[in-house]
């Protein structure tokens, strides 16, 4: 019950935040007070304006926000985002542009599950729908699933990312973008050696800990630090009566929010204090660049604990993938296995979450596969969040995958495959 009582004193805090900021908002903003105005006013309605933005975000889902899109005829197209597969922990989504021939470019890109909704994938999102069918993983909230649906941990994210896949065909071009990297490595050679018929035509790992112990970072050397046991007994906690999980053990996203930030401590303060700043002068609006950011960067998810705790233990403590030794439902997958699948990673220079040299780990894994079919590229000026946005992944990173794709677009040869199974 102390878990529960934990988090239920997380939403407590959060909820107290949100309604003082909305309190100090409104008691500022008195009409009568215009009449002897003063800056203390200004700047306290200024700070609850900011705070209750803030705290009000990090319990809301953000809208995808791509509603029209202009083809190549000059004429707005509606999109219609659709549900293709329907599971309990996450779906399968399509962003079908209406009134436009699909793209021969068939593109699934899988999100992270590590704290944010696939929604900030948004902006890497619109860059591809230019060229592309765009498919995506949209998991869900851990907090909004019931006990009933029954646990989640890596075994099984890797097993959706197998249904995906059969579901897309064969013909589908698959972008991992930061930490599902390594499972999607194994979700693509498990593929490879039970259903040889429904394995992408490429793949493209951004960013991610294929092996974590490659290019040690803080994030590597914390989950090298900790025990399981701390782990354990520190960050899980288990969903109040607010929600539909009541009950269910979790790794709340508070938790990972306050994480996320204490990395940058000073940067995040400043950017709130110079938004007060803005407020107070009238000088902010509902998208501009902070609000822009933070109200996808503070809009955070609940992970299962299983996924959390078995992410930490077997991608980073015991290195599965790395080591060639991960097992998906009782079945060894051998990632050497690939030899048909055009593997591409992109990696940062600046990157100080998942360093360079975790993720070209994976091209040394896929030993079945020829040279002429692995690919690199490391982006200089380009830290964790400019390798899949910004002007990086736009102007440098995304025309390198386009061509990756697209020179790997044709029905791979059977006859190679054959020989190799044999």
């Amino acid at each position: 019950m102390r878990f529960m009582m934990t988090y239920d004193l997380m939403e407590t805090m959060r909820n107290t935040n949100q309604w003082l900021g909305a309190s100090a908002k409104a008691m500022a903003s008195y009409p009568v007070f215009s009449t002897m105005p003063n800056p203390a006013l200004d700047m306290m309605a200024a700070w609850g304006e900011v705070t209750e933005r803030t705290f009000s975000r990090m319990v809301v889902k953000p809208d995808w926000g791509i509603r029209t899109f202009t083809c190549k005829d000059g004429k707005d197209h509606l999109v219609d985002i659709e549900t293709v597969v329907e599971r309990p922990f996450g779906d399968l989504i399509h962003f079908k542009v209406t009134g436009r021939a699909p793209s021969p470019r068939k593109v699934l890109l899988v999100a992270p599950m590590s704290g944010h909704y696939a929604t900030l994938l948004r902006s890497t999102v619109k860059s591809l729908l230019v060229d592309c069918e765009v498919y995506i993983t949209d998991w869900h909230n851990a907090r909004d699933i019931p006990v009933s649906e029954g646990k989640f941990d890596i075994e099984d994210y890797t097993l959706y990312l197998v249904d995906f896949m059969r579901e897309m065909g064969p013909d589908t071009h698959v972008i991992a973008v930061c930490q599902p990297a390594p499972l999607t490595l194994a979700a693509t050679a498990y593929l490879a050696e039970q259903d040889p018929d429904a394995q992408p035509r490429s793949l493209t790992l951004i960013g991610g800990p294929v092996d974590p112990d490659a290019a040690p970072t803080e994030v590597t050397d914390f989950g090298a630090r900790a025990t399981m046991g701390m782990l354990e007994e520190t960050m899980i906690q288990q969903v109040g009566f607010k929600y539909p999980g009541v009950g269910r053990m979790v790794y709340p996203g508070l938790l990972q929010l306050a994480s996320f930030m204490s990395m940058n401590n000073d940067r995040h303060g400043k950017a709130f204090s110079d938004q007060i700043s803005r407020a107070a002068k009238g000088e902010t609006s509902d998208h501009d660049k902070h609000n822009r950011f933070y109200d996808e960067y503070l809009s955070v998810m609940d992970m299962p604990a299983e996924f959390y705790l078995s992410t930490v233990e077997r991608i980073f403590k015991n290195c599965e993938i790395a080591k060639n030794e991960f097992v998906v439902d009782g079945h060894k997958v051998d990632i050497g296995k690939i030899t048909s699948v055009a593997v591409k990673t992109v990696e940062g220079a600046k990157d100080d979450i998942s360093a360079p040299g975790q993720c070209i780990a994976a091209l040394a894994l896929c030993t079945g596969l020829p040279d002429s079919k692995k690919a690199s590229h490391v982006e200089p000026e380009a830290g964790h969040y400019g390798i899949f946005a910004g002007r990086s992944w736009r102007d440098k990173i995304r025309p390198l995958v386009l061509d990756f794709i697209d020179s790997n677009s044709g029905a791979p040869s059977k006859k190679p495959g054959k020989k190799n199974a044999s």
